[in-house]
């Protein structure tokens, strides 16, 4: 046999090599991903619902990162930036609130305390907050309805 038959067939014609992908795997795939990203978005985007108070105060200047929250729900649980567990005890925040004052001293530090909610949890709050090193503390409320 020649070396011109060996790369024949096996009826004479010649193999053509394919070089083209089947990208329908790839679309199966991302189509699978997208449902699973439509559906788990609403999730992630939980939080402690609060009632806040009503107040015609001026916003904060818009910072490039979100706030480190700590939230008084009308119970008085302590909630950290949107966290669906409640913390235990006052020493952690301060632990928490240090260490991201450390990382970030420019970092916006707020309470957001529910309308209902007694006065002096979230007076305790701000405390915890200063004890930490905190200098400046805001307070999150909803713009009253016209």
């Amino acid at each position: 046999m020649s070396q011109s038959r060996m790369h024949q067939g096996r009826y004479g014609r010649k193999k053509k090599l394919m070089a083209e992908i089947n990208v329908v795997p790839y679309i199966d795939v991302m189509l699978v991903l997208l449902i699973i990203f439509m559906i788990t978005a609403p999730l992630l985007s939980t939080g402690v619902k609060v009632d806040l108070p009503k107040a015609a105060a001026e916003p904060m200047a818009a910072a490039n990162e979100e706030p480190f929250v700590v939230t008084v729900d009308v119970n008085g649980n302590y909630y950290l930036n949107d966290a669906e567990n409640e913390i235990a005890s006052d020493r952690e925040i301060e632990l928490k609130a240090r260490a991201v004052l450390q990382r970030n001293p420019q970092l916006p530090f707020v309470v957001r305390g529910d309308g209902k909610a007694d006065y002096a949890l979230v007076v305790r709050a701000m405390v915890l907050l200063q004890r930490a090193g905190v200098e400046s503390i805001g307070l999150v409320t909803a713009p009253p309805e016209s």
